[in-house]
């Protein structure tokens, strides 16, 4: 099995869902393309959108929602065998 670490590329607030009432971007087990949103980091009420980056499977989240990351920091992890 083939894993990939999604990583914070800035420090933030990391949140799964645009906003507190709707859906998460992305659920466990859900097939993502690089271009799939899976949250957004909050950085001085700015929001960047945080995306797969490569094409896998979720597996899971490693942080929870709302969390403070760090720059580098392993925010989801895909099977890229998916």
């Amino acid at each position: 099995m083939s894993r990939i670490s999604v990583q914070a590329p800035f420090p933030g607030v990391f949140y799964r869902r645009p906003s507190p009432e709707a859906a998460p971007f992305a659920e466990q087990g859900e097939p993502l393309s690089p271009e799939s949103v899976i949250g957004l980091l909050e950085v001085m009420k700015q929001f960047a959108e945080i995306t797969a980056g490569d094409h896998g499977r979720l597996v899971q989240f490693e942080v929870e929602d709302g969390a403070v990351v760090e720059a580098g920091q392993v925010i989801a992890v895909l099977d890229g065998d998916a």
